[in-house]
């Protein structure tokens, strides 16, 4: 078996010697932190030799597609949470009513409301076109509040203008039959067909 043989110590360097390498190291650690690594990776030139060398440019790519990663995910993260919100917001709808028409057919649907009550409206139509007129009538009062013509979806708020009844006449003015969907929810009392 060989041992190593022992070094002698005058071939050693000196603790001054160590020192000085240990900070000639640091400051060369630095110089390349300062000059190579900030420009490359994170687009930060202090010194500006980065952009000499060219890495400050790419350090910004680097920084643009960092953020766009996170965008993403987040755009990922906030279409999943908006994706739950409208599956949640479609069960919360008080009441649902659909109905056919033929052509040159017309209907109307009110809800009874109180003044200053709201409602909150959506229908649509499976493609043909209708004409509709929202209004409201009672206490001896009348008001139109919208009026359409070639729609096939609409949704929006009534608020009451006065206590009666309010609400929707429809008329399909399309060649072809088609159905109508009504979602409804809010401040009203009731909902029948008038017409």
């Amino acid at each position: 078996m060989y041992n190593a043989n022992k070094p002698n110590p005058e071939d050693l360097p000196s603790s001054e010697k160590l020192l000085r390498s240990t900070f000639i190291a640091a400051g060369a650690a630095a110089a390349i932190l300062v000059t190579v690594v900030l420009p490359a990776e994170y687009g930060i030139d202090p010194t500006r030799i980065g952009g000499l060398l060219g890495l400050t440019e790419m350090g910004e790519i680097k920084q643009e597609l960092a953020e766009e990663a996170a965008a993403d995910e987040q755009a990922a993260v906030g279409g999943f949470l908006f994706g739950a919100a409208m599956a949640q917001e479609a069960e919360v709808w008080k009441d649902e009513i659909s109905f056919t028409l033929t052509p040159g057919q017309g209907i109307e649907w009110k809800l009874a409301m109180d003044e200053g009550a709201v409602a909150e409206y959506r229908w649509f139509t499976d493609g043909a076109r209708i004409n509709f007129d929202l209004h409201g009538d009672g206490s001896g009062k009348s008001v139109t509040y919208e009026r359409g013509r070639g729609k096939t979806a609409d949704e929006g708020e009534i608020t009451a203008a006065f206590d009666g009844q309010h609400g929707w006449f429809w008329r399909n003015r399309d060649k072809t039959e088609t159905t109508v969907i009504v979602q409804l929810r809010g401040d009203y009392t009731g909902l029948k067909q008038t017409y």
